[in-house]
């Protein structure tokens, strides 16, 4: 799906910032119908935010079930007959519109975008009610996974099988988009480099037969090469390509005309970059590259998940001031602005659909009526509708994001439970459907830590290993002398297993900032900075892995109890970015890691 932009032959209108917003805790407006009038009781919301932290009530933060919003649309008298659309870029985790009285469409997934095309009832010169009902609950059959309860006060609680906050709202902005009625619906690049030479290859989809054409670009804005046709090749002699840490972007332009007449064109950034793997190293145009940075949360105070152009620049600078080239958009995909932004400074990422919590065997959760580990892919847990659910993900996912350099590699999931066959059975639709709609790029799975090489049933299907580890800190915690030799012998497990890249996803300590102790002592400062540097021991003691992300790279809010003490303190900055002492340390090793 081509995210949205204005140019002479488009034009786009980013919806009110403030909108109406009621909480519907009896769950009544559906039946009422609510999106018939003005709500009633409404407060003024911005958008895009999560709801939960914005007011001071716990019922709001802590709803389960329908939330509303409305706002006005203003349609432009000189839209007439233009196709006029409405796009959301986030609605988790579901969502149902109404235009006026009419329903147009409804949508599953929280961190997707998704568009209904309004052209029969939105009247040019005219203002229409825009409402939108938000449903923020999970279950068996929804990515991400999670149980409602219903408690003896009549109360509802959503129990979740992810250790994050289920933030629910408006997470990223609404559009109202026009483009001329035949127009491109779709682009799709594909990139290969080698030695200096290049190919571009690229399809263009539209909403009926036209003829297309299309320039490629320079970064000085000189054309370097012209196609016609709504699939070919490019090829270029001497190249500049995207490198990590040094991004160089072409700009693909492509024209749809009529009746020898430009009717439509859209401009799309384009890196010129290779991705394979070979052995145990993940290559970029040809180079072994080795991650170094973060798992992260899109998380903020007040915000919640809410995008934010700021804190994204802040968070950015603060990867480059500790010496990070890469990110995980743990455990969901992030605000395509972000992958943007990571396009234009060189910083690879690792996509990930929100298919976190396919797991019931961590101790975070607490649920009633759950199956046994060994039922869990079943009927009675994960079954054929939560697949579906998730093979819808993928394919939103790489549909949005395709087309940006910074991503070289897919995660399907993060730490499912992989260690029965009926998990197998499970994931290979999954695998064979990434690979489908996208050959050009590896896959992972991220690996719980509970689940060695002997047990996983499924890392022969994928390309890189990814492991979550805490030796440390879930297991023989506060021994780092047994926890040290407990990671180096199932690293060199794994190694000896699999001849394939081999990257530490997460690894770190809870850490209360200003927390000081003079021997180790979990949730300190210190134990924090000795963690990681025990880690970094193995790894370079061991060899041969192609990366490690810390987790986490901020504090981040969760789900109250008594394992986490104001949410997940794992972060190397606060929820406010200020550096803990481990921020230091880790500084002091990828900058070097950098300069070698």
């Amino acid at each position: 799906m081509l995210k949205p932009q204005a140019n002479d032959f488009r034009q786009l209108q980013r919806l009110a910032q403030l909108w109406q917003f009621r909480v519907d805790h009896e769950g009544l407006g559906r039946s009422q119908g609510w999106w018939r009038r003005a709500l009633e009781q409404a407060r003024d919301i911005p958008v895009p935010a999560s709801y939960n932290d914005l007011f001071v009530d716990a019922a709001i933060r802590d709803h389960v079930g329908d939330a509303w919003y409305q706002t006005e649309l203003r349609v432009p008298s000189y839209w007439r007959g233009r196709r006029i659309s409405l796009r959301f870029d986030a609605a988790t985790h579901r969502a149902t519109v109404w235009l006026d009285d009419k329903e147009i469409g409804s949508h599953e997934g929280g961190y997707t975008p998704f568009e209904f095309d309004i052209t029969q009832w939105a009247q040019p010169g005219s203002r229409h009610r825009l409402t939108v009902c938000i449903n923020n609950e999970l279950h068996w059959h929804t990515i991400p996974p999670g149980i409602v309860e219903q408690r003896p006060d009549g109360r509802r609680h959503q129990h979740v099988f992810h250790d994050f906050f289920n933030y629910a709202g408006l997470h990223r902005p609404a559009w109202l988009c026009a483009t001329a009625p035949t127009h491109i619906s779709d682009l799709t690049v594909v990139t290969d480099y080698q030695g200096g030479r290049a190919t571009v290859r690229y399809d263009v989809t539209t909403s009926a037969f036209s003829q297309i054409q299309v320039r490629l670009l320079d970064a000085q804005g000189d054309v370097v090469a012209r196609a016609q046709g709504a699939q070919g090749i490019i090829e270029l002699e001497k190249a500049i390509p995207w490198q990590p840490g040094k991004a160089y972007l072409y700009t693909l332009i492509a024209e749809l005309t009529q009746d020898n007449k430009v009717v439509d064109c859209y401009e799309l950034p384009v890196g010129i970059r290779s991705v394979c793997v070979e052995g145990r190293q993940l290559l970029i145009n040809g180079q072994p590259f080795y991650f170094r940075g973060f798992g992260k949360h899109e998380d903020s105070a007040v915000r919640g998940k809410a995008h934010d152009d700021a804190l994204m620049v802040h968070d950015f600078a603060l990867l480059d001031w500790i010496g990070a080239n890469s990110f995980r958009t743990s455990h969901y995909p992030y605000a395509e602005e972000v992958l943007e932004y990571a396009d234009r400074n060189g910083i690879v990422v690792i996509d990930e659909t929100a298919a976190v919590g396919l797991n019931i065997s961590l101790s975070i959760v607490k649920a009633p009526d759950l199956p046994s580990e060994a039922d869990l892919f079943s009927s009675a847990g994960i079954h054929d509708r939560t697949q579906q659910a998730h093979l819808q993900a993928i394919r939103k996912m790489i549909a949005r994001d395709k087309n940006h350099p910074c991503v070289v590699l897919w995660s399907l999931a993060n730490e499912p439970d992989v260690r029965s066959e009926a998990s197998r059975t499970y994931f290979e639709p999954l695998v064979q459907e990434a690979r489908r709609l996208d050959p050009s790029r590896p896959l992972t799975v991220v690996n719980v830590h509970f689940c060695g090489p002997h047990q996983d049933r499924i890392a022969d299907l994928l390309d890189v290993i990814c492991l979550n580890r805490y030796a440390g800190w879930y297991r023989e915690g506060g021994d780092l002398v047994a926890a040290e030799k407990v990671l180096e012998s199932e690293l060199r497990a794994w190694m000896s297993k699999y001849d394939k890249p081999l990257m530490m996803t997460e690894y770190g300590a809870d850490t209360m900032p200003g927390e000081h102790a003079v021997l180790p002592t979990m949730w300190t400062e210190e134990y924090q900075r000795d963690f990681l540097a025990m880690y970094h021991r193995v790894f370079d003691r061991v060899g041969g892995l192609c990366g490690e992300h810390v987790w986490t790279f901020s504090d981040f809010a969760t789900p109250q109890g008594t394992l986490r003490v104001g949410g997940n303190r794992k972060g190397v900055f606060t929820r406010d970015r200020q550096p803990k002492a481990a921020a230091w340390s880790l500084r002091e090793r990828w900058l070097a890691k950098q300069a070698a």
